[in-house]
């Protein structure tokens, strides 16, 4: 089947699933978009509200759709999953969406899909794994939105931190999407700046005590969040549109996305986020970026974590 560049399909209708609808109709990147949800009635309801405000966006068509109307999309979004429960940690959840993914990637698989497929669901490093195995699709195709978000609360954070435009900050979080993800604090710049001189300039002169409360500021944004209204859903939306834009536009950014590693930093056999290029035909390459031995260890340390969790989810 012929892949239509402007259409895009979303798998789960949850919040966010319907969030990252929303944002990819706002975007103007697609003329199309197909969700699909077990629930078609929630797909359909979804399809409606989104659709009513597109006298405000450029004109496309939404609608709820089965496997077989995602098969010329260029991304399929797929969001679908147990949702994280305050308390309760991503890796928890890993059992339940392996067994999700089981009954999904299947479905897409035997239909031949040419597309790319961007994991969202969590625990995302583990359910892109699990997709790679499940579909036999180059993995070049199946990435996750990995630490995409958590490197744009970093760069939220540093900027509210320095009273600077939040634009201007490069830094990545990198390794799992989760509680052993790594700042990588010694390649983190603002605008070629190295952050600890330009934290100076801010007069900040307590570097170790704030990369430290920062990196712990991130890592658990998304607890405080869950704690609060009980579910995360804007902030990936958004991080769901800079990736699909990235794609589309084959703008060959680099981006913390979670792919399949294979000897960078050492490190095989596991999905997790390092920085990427990303265009149109998927993640072309992992960019190696400047990381002290700390930061190394951490990072071998977040594989064996993810390695564990997989080795256990299927025993």
């Amino acid at each position: 089947m012929n892949i239509q560049e402007r259409k895009v399909g979303v798998i789960g209708c949850g919040f966010v699933g319907s969030s990252s609808a929303f944002a990819l109709m706002q975007s103007g990147l697609f003329s199309e978009i197909v969700l699909n949800d077990v629930d078609r009635e929630r797909a359909e309801g979804e399809a409606l509200d989104i659709s009513h405000g597109l006298p405000f966006a450029k004109p496309m068509k939404i609608y709820a759709g089965d496997y077989d109307d995602l098969m010329d999309c260029s991304i399929i979004v797929i969001t679908a999953g147990a949702g994280q429960k305050p308390g309760e940690t991503r890796l928890d959840l890993v059992k339940k969406n392996v067994g999700i993914f089981k009954s999904i990637i299947p479905e897409i698989a035997k239909r031949k899909y040419e597309g790319i497929l961007l994991i969202v669901a969590n625990p995302v490093d583990i359910l892109t794994y699990v997709s790679v195995k499940l579909s036999g699709f180059p993995e070049n195709r199946v990435f996750g939105s990995g630490t995409v978000l958590d490197t744009a609360r970093l760069k939220y954070l540093l900027g509210e931190h320095l009273s600077i435009d939040n634009r201007s900050v490069h830094a990545f979080i990198i390794g799992e999407h989760g509680d052993s993800e790594i700042a990588a604090w010694s390649s983190a710049n603002v605008s070629g700046i190295p952050l600890n001189d330009f934290c100076e300039l801010r007069g900040h002169l307590e570097h170790d005590a704030s990369m430290k409360r920062i990196a712990e500021d991130v890592k658990n944004s998304a607890y405080e969040i869950i704690a609060k209204k009980k579910a995360t859903y804007y902030g990936i939306a958004m991080s769901v549109r800079r990736i699909c834009e990235a794609i589309i536009r084959d703008e060959k950014s680099i981006l913390p996305v979670s792919s399949m590693q294979h000897g960078e930093y050492g490190i095989s056999d596991v999905s997790l986020s390092v920085p990427a290029i990303v265009g149109r035909q998927g993640v072309e390459r992992v960019v190696p970026i400047d990381l002290n031995e700390e930061e190394k260890e951490a990072l071998q340390a977040s594989a064996d974590t993810l390695k564990k969790v997989i080795e256990d989810a299927f025993n």
